[in-house]
């Protein structure tokens, strides 16, 4: 009998440990090739080293860089210094006592470096700078997914022999989450002059890769889903404790909406540390998905985003929804739409943004924190259907972080089908074990 028991036990371990598994890559399905790419390309030699350009691509389809923006460090090889900066700044100069005369603009063996500001002097500035470390991602706006500046390195005898790419290069954008790996030497970078006449190239270029793990970036989810249809009256919440489940025993760990009016603003500056309205699922950012309307050939759903954080306002959002019917959406209301085809033929996949000016920015929680839109789909009638919790997301991702979903079985059912008897496949192995166990 002990023997049974104690494969008892190692049995539920196994299967506490499968189902509660979170997995640790960077690897995202629905943006396979997603990354941040940092260039550095040395423009020219000086006397004691060189000048480089450092350009920061966000090749991720959804995940952009918001407010206060990217930090890049890095550790020198040798004893390399920065005599000079354009369009973005260390964050501090480090000790430079042995230096007479001119003075470095930072001596640290392991910088930090930050973008500028808008409104930096022009003679500060140079191309895709001065926008805060905010940087867009590719599919939302390309044009603003890039973000560069200007250093002069400086080491004695340096030449294109002996020169060393930086190491140990980390990115916060503008937490944790990326892990950036070593230096490449790669083809050299081409340019293309204004007047598109001439084209020049680097003298060499160094590529480095970051990619992002939503597990390395926070230990809870930032965001869940809720669900309700015009079809039953059950509102499905977010699941309990989605993002962590209030600390009763420790003020302050979030704020009752009955005084949520004594909490005061940021006021543009945005805190990464939350302070949370007090919900049964604690997640800073709620998705709500509503089935609203069934037509004869077409089908309407209520997407509203709602934002519990009274730190953050959260400005150039994204929401990412995975659906079979986005093949068939015909209107959208109050937001942006861009389709993701990782897969190529495969358009299950939507991206949806706010507009400019207009609700591009989900502002701080209070009544202003919420956004919401209408989409209407043109129904296929070889694959519609209400049943089974068809009509309701796959998955949803906000600002590129995975959202908790509620358990399949709790989905609203139609009123005419079967109560939900469904049992989860842990329950299944369970019984068939015990029974089993039974039997010996």
């Amino acid at each position: 009998m002990y023997i049974g028991f104690a494969r008892f036990s190692i049995f539920l371990m196994f299967l506490f440990s499968w189902t509660s598994f979170t997995t640790t890559e960077a690897y995202d399905a629905l943006d396979p090739n997603g990354n941040i790419t940092i260039k550095w390309d040395i423009m020219s030699w000086t006397p004691d080293g060189y000048v480089a350009v450092v350009t920061i691509f966000n090749f991720q389809q959804y995940r952009h860089i918001q407010s206060p923006g990217w930090q890049l460090g890095w550790a020198w090889r040798k004893k390399e210094v920065i005599w000079s900066m354009v369009g973005g700044q260390a964050t501090e100069q480090g000790d430079c006592s042995k230096f007479k005369g001119n003075i470095p603009h930072c001596c640290k063996r392991t910088p930090t470096v930050v973008d500028l500001l808008p409104g930096t002097p022009y003679n500060q500035q140079i191309s895709n700078c001065c926008r805060g470390g905010v940087i867009s991602s590719w599919a939302q706006d390309p044009a603003t997914a890039i973000s560069s500046f200007q250093i002069s390195v400086g080491q004695s005898g340096t030449t294109n022999k002996t020169v060393r790419a930086p190491r140990n290069v980390t990115l916060k954008a503008p937490g944790p989450g990326y892990t950036c790996g070593p230096a490449k030497n790669v083809v050299p970078s081409k340019f293309i002059s204004t007047d598109k006449r001439r084209k020049t190239q680097a003298l060499m270029t160094w590529n480095i890769t970051c990619t992002y793990s939503q597990f390395l970036a926070r230990k809870t989810p930032t965001c869940c889903v809720s669900l309700s249809s015009f079809y039953n009256e059950t509102i499905v919440p977010c699941p309990t404790c989605s993002c962590g489940c209030q600390n009763k025993s420790q003020a302050g760990t979030c704020v009752d909406q009955k005084i949520a009016s004594v909490v005061p603003p940021s006021i543009g500056k945005n805190n990464l540390e939350p302070l949370l309205q007090c919900t049964q699922h604690m997640c800073p950012i709620r998705v709500h998905w509503h089935v609203k309307t069934n037509y004869k050939e077409y089908w309407r759903v209520k997407v509203a985003i709602t934002n519990f954080n009274y730190n953050m306002n959260y400005t150039q959002w994204n929401l990412v929804a995975q659906h079979p019917n986005f093949d068939n959406l015909t209107q959208l209301f109050s937001f942006n739409y861009k389709p993701l085809n990782p897969y190529a033929d495969i358009n299950d996949t939507a991206m949806l943004w706010g507009i400019k000016f207009y609700n591009d920015m989900l502002s701080q929680a209070g009544p202003l924190g919420n956004v919401q839109s209408e989409l209407l789909f043109r129904k296929n009638p070889s694959k519609f259907t209400f049943d089974k919790g068809w009509a309701f997301p796959r998955r949803i991702y906000f600002n590129g972080d995975n959202c908790v979903m509620p358990p399949p079985d709790s989905y609203p059912w139609l009123p005419n089908a079967t109560p939900n008897l469904a049992t989860s496949p842990f329950i299944v192995l369970l019984i068939t074990f015990l029974s089993a166990l039974i039997l010996m």
